[in-house]
């Protein structure tokens, strides 16, 4: 399949032009006939602390979706999108979180690198990567973090050197999310010997399949392994697959992160809902809901979510009109504490029963993507666990604070090396 071809299937489906209501319907009569059979199962399996979960039949599931044209929503209709206004994306993500749907595994692709080649790659990069990612038969790992460059991302220190028409790659990738299981990773890299911070970056497009590539998983409290290690020795990838230009790399790396922070962190929220409803139930079958410190946290929490999604709602619309600022760490900080703390709070309702670890194995859920082997931790036990690591990635609290006094509130910037 080509662009052209996505493009033509895009017009046969039609602009959403219908009115919310109506478009909110039609995604919630899809999912209710296609949730069905085959894919029932997968109601609510996967996530954060969960990507072992049935990967295999969410990735058949995914190409379903793909074929009825339910991907891509957001992309402009020439690349194989919808052309979907701000207002129905977020209608999609709500009534998919809200029929508990199974989580993707191709956002890396379809919401992060794909409107990264829209917006910064060449023809030849969109011919040859969207239509892999829109029917997803292409999967992505994103290349970002280092061992010395974690949330301080511009000291990252992987190299890329041209050599005989080709990017010659070497360094080591760390926390890269999904790469056991993607066929190429986006890497930011250093392009121009020297350089130093934000200067000299370059955004590649890389295969991971090659001799050059060492993939690591990386054990985690949970038991489970969907971040890794990568390491390249003389990996290479065609010189022709830079995003922008030498040099150019932070500012196609900060457009990616701008992505990152769309409209699928409202359907994002609707699940934290679900389990904060889920943790009050909890509190009122074991009593817990009587101790007045339990119900007060339970308030705090119910206002927090509130609160976060009026965030959201307004920083999205700023980003419709190209004024979203710094706007997007403040949603980032919002989101990743509450949830920290609801990982808290359900361990709190728990009490001492949530120490103990359920039995072994735990039926029905396939675990398709290797991992070392572990005790199977229960529902309560992993958001706890995983949610500590929602402070940290896609840029830890300290980051998000200093770019909300840099750029939101004008403070001085802080000194640097």
């Amino acid at each position: 399949m080509t662009v052209t071809d996505l493009a033509d299937r895009a017009v046969d489906l039609g602009r959403l032009s219908v009115s919310d209501d109506e478009f909110a319907q039609r995604v919630r009569s899809w999912l209710e006939e296609n949730l069905t059979g085959e894919f029932a199962h997968l109601r609510g399996r996967g996530g954060p602390g969960s990507e072992h979960e049935f990967f295999t039949e969410r990735l058949a599931w995914d190409r379903h979706l793909a074929a009825a044209g339910w991907t891509c929503l957001g992309w402009p209709t020439e690349f194989g999108g919808r052309n979907a206004t701000i207002a129905q994306r977020i209608v999609f993500h709500t009534e998919y979180a809200r029929a508990q749907a199974p989580a993707r595994v191709n956002h890396l692709g379809e919401e992060l690198l794909g409107p990264t080649l829209i917006a910064f790659g060449t023809d030849a990069q969109r011919e040859r990567f969207l239509p892999g990612i829109a029917d997803v038969t292409q999967l992505w790992s994103q290349g970002y973090s280092e061992p010395g460059a974690g949330s301080d991302l511009a000291n990252v220190a992987t190299t890329a050197r041209l050599e005989d028409g080709r990017w010659v790659i070497n360094g080591q990738k760390i926390w890269t999310s999904l790469a056991h299981v993607a066929q190429w990773v986006f890497v930011l890299c250093r392009v121009e010997r020297g350089s130093s911070r934000h200067k000299g970056l370059g955004f590649l497009l890389v295969p991971l399949d090659q001799p050059g590539v060492t993939v690591r998983p990386i054990q985690q409290l949970t038991g489970t392994s969907e971040f890794n290690e990568v390491f390249f020795d003389d990996a290479v990838t065609d010189a022709d697959l830079i995003v922008g230009e030498p040099g150019d790399g932070w500012r196609v790396a900060m457009g990616l992160l701008e992505f990152e922070r769309g409209v699928s962190t409202l359907g994002q929220q609707v699940g934290f809902a679900r389990e904060l409803d889920r943790v009050v139930a909890m509190a009122r079958e074991n009593g817990t809901a009587d101790d007045p410190r339990i119900r007060e946290r339970i308030v705090r929490s119910r206002i927090g979510l509130r609160a976060m999604r009026a965030h959201a709602r307004r920083t999205l619309a700023e980003v419709d009109t190209g004024g979203a600022g710094g706007q997007a760490s403040v949603s980032k900080l919002l989101w990743a504490n509450w949830h920290r703390d609801l990982g808290e709070l359900a361990m709190a309702v728990q009490g001492a029963p949530g120490l103990v670890a359920p039995d072994a194995t735990t039926e029905g859920v396939a675990n398709d993507i290797t991992t070392p082997e572990r005790v199977e931790l229960g529902e309560w036990q992993r958001l706890f666990l995983f949610s500590r690591a929602d402070t940290i990635y896609g840029g830890s609290n300290e980051v998000q604070r200093t770019i909300i006094a840099e750029r939101v509130l004008g403070l001085p910037r802080e000194a640097r090396p």
